[in-house]
Formats: structure tokens, sequence, C-alpha cells
């Protein structure tokens, strides 16, 4: 039986399955979803097994449990390890989903859910392309999963996880589905990540919450100071502002350029796909760049005094906001961390108090296409999708891929299928039933391919 009579006798208890898991709330940035979280782990671990594992348990961290899971055909054979992770970002705003975020719903052939792609769907296509392989005695490796809890709030324990069991991860190639493709019909396989780095600032005013009648125009507002501190940041021209910032960015050959100025890429679906009216950048780089081998630094949420229904003529006494920075290689999270703390401390006036807090961070990530890995990827590929894949360069973050390589010593190989379109992070995120179906044909080829 060829995997596409398999998916097609299978397709109803495959989404039911999916489902059960995108049910599951398991969001990781929220404290109380702790048993949500434990309770999406189990079913992991309990679809393994149905899948065909060998053995499946969940392992404690310091924070959220990981799920391990193994399938051994040979000791003389290579060794895969999948990765992937259940937890989920928060779903707010809620009022701008369509449908229940946890509640899975297919309309217009996706899948609507939080979690639906991003990376519930991508990791369990790997699981049916695995239990396919199993079932039908074709498994040619030796397969590990690892599927975490944390990788939405920045792996802060899976490093740690990784060093005390670095034997029982050991492997030849580590396999990920947690990006994208550039296109539905333009398939793609990510060659790089950009690091990520990110704060959480405090600007304090006063010492309470003032009478914006009795002290307006006496007190500084923290909410206008912390505005004009950010907007100091970054320039008209797109450029980062912070001393020593670019020091060590890699800088991309022209050749490598002209190769990227080949992508297709069309700015009107673009735009539309995200609903702007113009692109906006770092000047002398086009869009491509922008996101894949150039930093950048955003705020990704700022809040302070009243924001309820109504009025409350109140000048508040902290203002707050979240900054992140994406970064590409050589740069190093600890490094810009520092360099972004002083560099606000030291353009903020003397009559307000500011706070910086380092949240979290992950390296930047590059694969080179000349791996064996790589090409069996990229063979698989073209076997479902017709085309041979372009190596593109991702402007997202997967802080333990780099770890992988740092810990294990293992290259990984980025085989995402997720789109634009499919609305990650945010309400309405989706997940194409094709793209899930062709990701499991595709994970399959990949192997054979091996």
């Amino acid at each position: 039986m060829d995997i596409q009579t398999y998916i097609s006798k299978n397709r109803g208890r495959f989404y039911e399955e999916l489902f059960s898991l995108i049910r599951i709330p398991s969001i990781s940035a929220h404290s109380e979803r702790r048993d949500d979280m434990q309770r999406c782990a189990t079913r992991w671990a309990e679809l393994l097994l149905e899948a065909g594992v060998d053995r499946a348990e969940v392992l404690p961290t310091k924070g959220n449990p990981v799920v391990f899971a193994e399938k051994r055909v040979g000791d003389a054979l290579p060794t895969i390890l999948v990765y992937g992770h259940y937890d989920v970002m928060p779903v707010e705003p809620l009022e701008l989903w369509a449908s229940d975020p946890f509640e899975p719903t297919i309309r217009d052939g996706r899948i609507y859910a939080r979690g639906a792609n991003d990376d519930k769907g991508q990791s369990f296509m790997h699981a049916k392309a695995f239990e396919y392989l199993t079932k039908t005695n074709s498994l040619p490796v030796n397969v590990k999963f690892l599927i975490e809890g944390e990788e939405e709030i920045g792996s802060p324990n899976l490093e740690d996880f990784c060093r005390e069991h670095r034997d029982l991860l050991a492997c030849d190639t580590i396999l990920v589905s947690d990006t994208g493709m550039f296109a539905e019909d333009v398939p793609s396989i990510t060659t790089g990540l950009r690091g990520l780095a990110y704060w959480q600032i405090e600007v304090t005013a006063a010492a309470r919450d003032l009478h914006s009648g009795l002290f307006g125009g006496a007190v500084a507002n923290p909410l206008v100071e912390l505005s004009k501190i950010i907007a100091r940041l970054v320039d008209a021209d797109g450029h980062i502002t912070i001393p020593h910032f670019y020091d060590d960015v890699d800088t991309v050959s022209p050749e490598e350029r002209e190769l990227m100025a080949q992508i297709p890429f069309d700015e009107t679906a673009y735009k539309q796909s995200v609903g702007i009216r113009e692109l906006h950048g770092e000047t002398g780089y086009s869009t491509v760049e922008r996101t894949g081998i150039r930093p950048s630094l955003d705020v990704c949420g700022m809040w302070g005094g009243y924001t309820g229904e109504g009025s409350k003529t109140v000048l508040p006494a902290k203002a707050y906001a979240k900054l992140s920075a994406r970064l590409v290689p050589h740069q190093q999270p600890d490094k810009i961390a520092t360099l972004v703390a002083d560099h606000i401390r030291s353009i903020a006036p003397n009559y307000v108090d500011v706070q910086v807090e380092w949240m979290h961070g992950a390296e930047p990530y590059v694969c080179p296409i000349d791996l064996p890995v790589y090409k069996a990827a990229e063979q698989a590929y073209q076997q479902v999708y017709g085309k041979r894949p372009l190596p593109v360069r991702s402007g997202g973050s997967i802080g333990v891929v780099p770890v992988f390589e740092r810990v294990l010593g293992v290259k990984s190989i980025l085989m995402g299928f997720g789109l634009e379109s499919d609305a990650i992070h945010s309400p309405n995120e989706s997940f194409m039933t094709s793209q899930f179906e062709k990701g499991i044909r595709t994970i399959v080829a990949f192997y054979e391919a091996l």
C-alpha cells in the first residue's frame, strides 16, 4: 500500500487524533495551564505508542515535561531524531477568532485552531509518516521523537535536558517541521534561522497613579517617556541606532544576494496577505533580505494607565513595553541583550526610573545545503511537489536548533510546510489540509531517499 492510499483510508482518524491534541489548551506562557501541559504531553505519548514506537515516556524538566519516544530497527543503522513542540501561543485577542481556537474546525480546506500549524499540526505529520513506515515494515532507520512544551517561551529548560540526556538523544540527524514554505506552489527548505533577544521595559515616573488634571503638565508621563525612548531605537531608514548592534552581523556575499533576488516574490500578494498598504524596513535591502539576512528590532506590546471601558483621567505611575530583536549569524543574544539594555538606560531622562529585564534569547542557525540529508530532503520535496525546493533563510527563530548543534553536535534539517497565510501566532491560525497531507508524503519520501 502506498502512502497516498494509506492517508485516504485513515484520513478521518488522522484528523481526529490531531484534533485531540489541539483541543488541549497547552499555552506555556500561562502558569495556570500546567495541568494542560501535562495532559498534552501524555496524549502525545499515547499517540506515538499507537503509531508504533517501542517506548514513549513523559520526562520531567524544571518546567513543562518533555515527551521522548523511540523505535529501533537496527544497531548499525543511522538514527533520526524528530523534534517538535506541543505548547502553543496565547490566543488573545479572543474576539478576533471566527471560531473557538481550541475546537478545531475545517473550513475551505483549512484547519482553523491554535496549534493547527505551529506546531501540533506540523509535528503530527511526522507521527503519521512514521506510522505508515512502521505498519508497512519499511522504516529504513532508527527514529527518536523529542516533543517539548516550552518552545513558545524560549525553551528555557531544554538545553539542560539535552545535556543531562545526551546519550538518550544521540542521533545522526535532527528533523524539524516548525518552519514554512515560500508558497504553496514554490517548495522551499529553510536553511537559516534568525536568533532572538527579548526584553521587558518598565518606566516609573511617580510613586502612584495621579490625577491628570492636578498633576498633568507638572509630572512626567511614563507612557510618553517610554514612547520617546522606543522612537529613538530605529531611525527613518529602518536602521537600528544602538551602538555596536551591527558589529557581528554576517556579511552576505553579493553572489548569495543575487541568488536570493531570484526567489519569486509577489509584493502585491504579500501585502494583501497581511493587510498592509506599503512595505517598510531597512533601506537598501529587499523584503526577502530584511526577513532573512538582516536583524530587526520590534515593539511587541506597550501598556500602562487606564485601558478599560469609558474614561478615567489618570496620569499613570508606570509604563511597560516588550521588545524583541531578531538576530542573524554571528550575533550572540547575551551580547545584544547587554547592548540594548545599556543603551536604553543611557538615553532615558533622569526624571524617570527605567528597568530593563532580559527575558530570553535564541542563537541564529545556518544549515549547509551540501549535506547528504539535505539532498534527501531536497529529493523528497521534488518528488511530492514536482519542483526542486529553494533554499530560504527564515526570519523566525527556533532556539533549540542551535542548542542541538552545540550540545549534541548534530545538524538539523528544517522541513517545514506552513504558509504565510496560516497566520501562526495570530487569531484564526490555520493549516491547509493539502499541506498537512503533502507533508506526510514528503516526510515518507525523505526516509525513502535516505
